[in-house]
C-alpha cells in the first residue's frame, strides 16, 4: 500500500471514530488513528467527564486499542479535529505517543476545514525522554 493510501485510510479511520467522540463540555471532538507494527489501523476518539482531569484524549485511545488487538509500536499516526488550524497532540499525547514510537515516526495532524502538516514526534517532541533511556 501507498504512503498516500496509507494516510487516506488513516484520515477515515480518525474521522470515522472523531464523530463517536464524547465531549458535551467543550464541543472538540478529536479522533486519532495509528499504523501498528502488527500492519493494523487502531483508532480512539477522547472521551470528556464532567471531572475534567479523568477524561481521555484520543491519542491514548488509540495507543490502549493498539494495545489491547495485539500491537506493539506505532509506525504512523493522524490526529483529526475540527477547524482550519492542525490539530496537534497535547504535550502529555507526546509523551504517551513517544513510549510507542520512536522520534521520526511520522505524525499528521490535521484540522479537517484546513491543510494537514505532516510532522514527525521528533518535531513535536524535540530531546525526548523515552524508553530506551531507562536502563535494565
Amino acid at each position: 500500500m501507498t504512503r498516500a493510501a496509507i494516510d487516506t485510510s488513516l484520515f477515515e479511520a480518525a474521522e470515522a471514530v472523531r464523530a463517536k467522540a464524547y465531549a458535551p463540555y467543550s464541543g472538540f471532538q478529536v479522533g486519532a488513528a495509528l499504523l501498528a507494527d502488527d500492519g493494523r489501523i487502531y483508532a480512539g476518539c477522547n472521551v470528556e467527564n464532567a471531572a475534567y482531569p479523568v477524561g481521555n484524549c484520543a491519542e491514548p485511545s488509540a495507543i490502549a486499542a493498539m494495545l489491547a488487538g495485539g500491537g506493539k509500536r506505532i509506525e504512523r499516526i493522524y490526529v483529526t479535529g475540527p477547524g482550519v488550524l492542525p490539530v496537534t497532540p497535547c504535550g502529555g499525547c507526546r509523551q504517551r505517543i513517544r513510549e510507542f514510537a520512536a522520534p521520526d515516526t511520522p505524525v499528521i495532524c490535521h484540522g479537517v476545514d484546513g491543510e494537514p502538516l505532516y510532522t514527525t514526534l521528533g518535531e513535536l517532541l524535540p530531546h525526548s525522554f523515552g524508553p530506551d533511556h531507562l536502563v535494565r
